[in-house]
């Protein structure tokens, strides 16, 4: 079975730069579908953060319908939510507590669309013919190949970015991930942080801004000024951000650091990844992730960065979204949308890059 991964599509972003709801990269993913007989959505698909479920679904339905057309009867297509669009699999969560306490959640727990919310079952019903299912928190698409969408990294990443510092609270508040830890045990952790951003969103009366609808490439735009992610570093070594830094770490709400360069962003979540997979006892020998929207391994990424002390081979998607602010306008960055993922029946996963020819004027051209 051939199997095309991608994430981070991001459709219903109040700010643009979902490039899905653009013909030109819709044609190039409709026709990279031919011959792929499953389609994973790993995370992300819509974004729930910046206005009501509605809204998201109503642009995001042209893509899907165009998508389940062009799959057809008989193939496949698993949803797995992220953090942007947790919603999709919640009330499924929450109805298998309704009665007793429910089992532990298992790393690759998967139903229909129908029976996970009324957001997955629009989704569904756009993407007819194929036949769709919701997995959480990920799936296996081979004995040996894993795949999630990576938001239990926020768990561990280093980087202080808003939403790390919301799980730093909530830490202090529930108590920390354990080690060895369970699915669980992160949603004890985030979900309650999601569920106030869905709710923040869903409800925001026109002209007032959501909880979370800010975006992590809005946050470094401020942070970078003018100059763009070359000046991410010394912004980060002013005084004020990094007794900030300082004030988090001795609150318990840490560890975070001052570096937040593009370097630290992409070693920072590798280590983060590695660690959640870790604490999750999960060792396959590859494993598929997206959320941090950096393509990977590139062929001029470090070979050891990776790779896991256990010895997976990470692997990830990269995003569907035009964010100019970690890109400096070059194709070649691996912030460039369009990544893919293909896992065939043998050999390890490969990475695709199906947009880097596409230039970034006709990406960002509305229908």
């Amino acid at each position: 079975m051939r199997t095309l991964v991608i994430s981070d599509l991001h459709l219903g972003t109040h700010r643009g730069g979902d490039v899905l709801t653009g013909t030109a990269a819709r044609d190039v993913l409709i026709e990279r579908l031919d011959g792929v007989q499953r389609l994973v959505l790993l995370g992300d698909t819509l974004e729930l953060r910046h206005g009501p479920a509605r809204d998201a679904l109503a642009r995001a339905e042209p893509v899907m319908r165009a998508i389940g057309d062009a799959l057809g009867p008989g193939r496949e297509v698993v949803i797995v939510p992220g953090n942007h669009d947790h919603a999709i699999a919640a009330g499924w969560l929450d109805r298998r507590g309704r009665r007793q306490a429910p089992d532990r959640l298992v790393l690759d727990e998967c139903l229909p669309a129908e029976r996970a919310s009324w957001i997955a079952e629009r989704l569904g019903r756009f993407l007819a013919p194929a036949n769709v299912d919701v997995a959480y928190p990920g799936l296996w698409l081979r004995d040996d190949v894993y795949a999630m969408h990576g938001h239990y990294l926020d768990v561990h990443v280093v980087i202080p970015t808003v939403e790390r510092l919301a799980v730093g609270v909530m830490g202090r508040l529930v108590g920390a991930v354990p080690d060895p830890a369970t699915a669980d045990d992160y949603e004890a952790l985030l979900a309650p942080l999601y569920a106030l951003n869905q709710a923040s969103a869903e409800r925001a009366a026109p002209g007032r801004i959501a909880v979370s609808s800010r975006s992590a490439a809005g946050t470094w735009r401020t942070l970078a000024g003018s100059g763009g992610a070359s000046r991410l570093r010394g912004y980060a070594l002013a005084l004020p951000f990094r007794l900030g830094v300082l004030v988090a770490n001795r609150a318990g709400i840490g560890p975070v650091q001052a570096q937040i360069g593009v370097q630290e962003l992409r070693t920072s979540g590798l280590a983060a990844i590695a660690e959640a997979a870790r604490r999750l006892r999960l060792a396959p020998a590859h494993l598929v992730f997206g959320h941090t929207h950096r393509t990977g391994r590139l062929a001029q990424d470090n070979a050891d960065e990776w790779r896991t002390a256990a010895g997976t081979q990470l692997h990830n998607t990269g995003s569907w979204i035009f964010e100019s602010v970690f890109m400096a306008g070059q194709r070649s960055s691996p912030y460039w949308p369009g990544g893919a993922i293909v896992v065939d029946d043998h050999g390890p996963p490969r990475l695709e890059r199906l947009l880097e020819d596409v230039p970034a004027k006709a990406l960002l051209a509305a229908d």
